[in-house]
C-alpha cells in the first residue's frame, strides 16, 4: 500500500469532442453537446434530446478491420485508449506486457446489437443471427479489445456498476498498482447507448428529461431539473506506479490520492435519502488518502439533474464534509455532456485532472434557478479560475452502487 500512483496518459471520445484537448477547449467555452436525437426515428417517443458523440469515424482512430469486430461502445473505449497510451509516452517494446493492465468498464454493452440480431431472429430464424453477436455484445469487451489493441497482457477487468462504472473502474486499477499487481493500467469507462430501447428503457423510469431546450434539458441542481439527458462516449486514463513513471521521464499530470466505495443496500434506483451511502464513500476516500474536507479544493458531483439524486447528493456531501461543504466549490459536467453512464466517471476523472493541471473549475451550465434544498456552491454563472490542489470526483448507480475518488496535485 506503499506504492503512489500517478496519471500519465489522458484520452477521451465526449458529445463535445473526441479529443481530451477538444474536450476540454468545449468545456472551457461551456459547450453543450446536446442536440436532437439523429439515431432513431423519435416520431413515437417523448424524449426527442441526447448528447451524442458528432464525428467519430473509426477507421481514422484504429485499424479498420479491427474496427468491423467492435461494436461502438469498444470502437469508443480503443480509441479513448490509444489517445490514452500516446499520451503518456509508454513505449510497450520497453515494458514487460503482463504488468501492463486494463480496467475498462461499461455499464450496459451494446444494445446496438442486442436490438439488430433480436430483430433479424424474429424476421428470418435464429439461424441468421451473426456468429459474432455475443463477443460483439457483451460488455467485457471493451476492455478485452483495448488489451488486443495495445498488447496490454496483465490483469484485464470489466467492472460494471451502473453510472458508477468508470469510477469503480479507475478506483480498482489504483488499487491493482497499489497492491503490485500491476506497474500501469488503462483504466476508465465506455458507453454507447442512445438506441430506442434504451431510451425507451429510461423514460419508462421517468429518468429522462423531457425537455426539447438542449439549454434547459441536462440542469443539475436547478428547481426546474427533471431527468438526466442520456450522452455517451468514453474517457480512458494511464495510471502508473510512481517509480515506474519516474524512471522513464513521464509526464505526470496528478496523483490519485484516495479510493472510497459503498453500497446504500436501500433501493434498485434511489439513493438513500439521507445521503448516507454516498457520504460514507467519500469519507472513505479522504480516509485512504490522508486528506481532511478543508484540503478538497473542488467536488465533480454526479450531479445527474434528476430530482432525487441531486437533492440526496447534497445531503451525502453535507454529511461527509461537515462545515467545510459550504466552502467546497461544486459542479456537474453533465450539464454539457449528459449522463454517459458507465463512461461518465472516466470523462469526470478527466475533467478533475484537467482542473487541477489548468487552475479552473467548470460552471453547472444552465443552472439559473437554484432549489432551496440544493444550496451548496454549485459553480452557478461561470467558471472560475483558481489553485485546485485536491479534487473528488463522485459516482452512484442503480443497485446503490456509491464510488468516490481523490485525486490531486502531483508535488514529488
Amino acid at each position: 500500500m506503499n506504492r503512489r500512483v500517478v496519471v500519465t496518459g489522458l484520452g477521451a471520445v465526449t458529445p463535445i469532442g473526441n479529443t481530451v484537448d477538444e474536450f476540454w477547449d468545449g468545456i472551457r467555452s461551456g459547450q453543450v453537446g446536446i442536440g436532437e436525437i439523429t439515431r432513431f426515428d423519435t416520431s413515437d417517443f417523448k424524449i426527442k434530446l441526447a448528447a451524442e458523440v458528432k464525428g467519430f469515424a473509426a477507421k481514422e482512430r484504429m485499424d479498420v478491420k479491427a474496427a468491423r469486430r467492435m461494436e461502438l461502445f469498444s470502437q469508443y473505449a480503443v480509441a479513448a485508449a490509444k489517445e490514452a497510451l500516446e499520451d503518456s509516452g509508454l513505449e510497450m517494446e520497453k515494458e514487460d506486457a503482463f504488468r501492463v493492465g486494463v480496467s475498462i468498464g461499461s455499464g450496459i454493452g451494446s444494445l446496438q446489437a442486442m436490438e439488430r440480431e433480436h430483430t433479424k431472429m424474429l424476421e428470418k430464424g435464429p439461424g441468421r443471427v451473426n456468429p459474432l453477436f455475443v463477443p460483439l455484445m457483451i460488455s467485457n469487451m471493451a476492455a478485452g479489445n483495448v488489451g488486443i489493441q495495445l498488447g496490454f497482457k496483465g490483469k484485464n477487468i470489466n467492472v460494471v456498476t451502473a453510472c458508477a462504472t468508470g469510477t469503480h473502474s479507475i478506483g480498482e486499477a489504483y488499487r491493482t498498482i497499489q497492491y503490485g499487481d500491476a506497474d500501469v493500467m488503462a483504466a476508465g469507462g465506455t458507453e454507447a447507448s442512445i438506441t430506442s430501447i434504451g431510451v425507451a428503457g429510461f423514460a419508462a423510469l421517468t429518468a429522462l428529461s423531457e425537455s426539447t431546450d438542449p439549454a434547459r434539458a441536462s440542469i443539475p441542481f436547478d428547481k426546474e431539473r427533471n431527468g438526466f439527458v442520456m450522452g455517451e462516449g468514453a474517457g480512458v486514463v494511464i495510471l502508473e506506479e510512481l517509480e515506474h513513471a519516474k524512471a522513464r521521464n513521464a509526464h505526470i499530470y496528478a496523483e490519485v490520492a484516495g479510493y472510497g466505495a459503498t453500497c446504500d443496500a436501500y433501493h434498485i434506483t434511489s439513493p438513500a435519502e439521507d445521503g448516507s451511502g454516498a457520504a460514507r464513500a467519500m469519507i472513505e476516500a479522504m480516509r485512504d488518502g490522508g486528506i481532511r474536507p478543508e484540503e478538497v479544493t473542488y467536488i465533480n458531483a454526479h450531479g445527474t439533474g434528476t430530482h432525487h439524486n441531486d437533492l440526496f447528493e447534497t445531503r451525502a456531501i453535507k454529511l461527509a464534509f461537515g462545515k467545510a461543504a459550504a466552502h467546497v466549490k461544486v459542479n456537474s459536467t453533465k450539464s454539457m455532456i449528459g449522463h454517459l453512464l458507465g463512461a461518465a466517471g472516466g470523462v469526470e476523472f478527466i475533467t478533475c485532472v484537467k482542473s487541477i493541471q489548468e487552475g479552473y473549475i467548470h460552471p453547472t451550465v444552465g443552472l439559473c434557478m437554484p432549489d432551496e434544498e440544493c444550496d451548496l456552491d454549485y459553480t452557478a454563472g461561470a467558471g472560475v479560475s483558481m489553485e485546485v490542489r485536491c479534487a473528488m470526483s463522485n459516482s452512484l448507480g442503480f443497485g446503490g452502487h456509491n464510488s468516490s475518488i481523490l485525486v490531486k496535485r502531483y508535488e514529488g
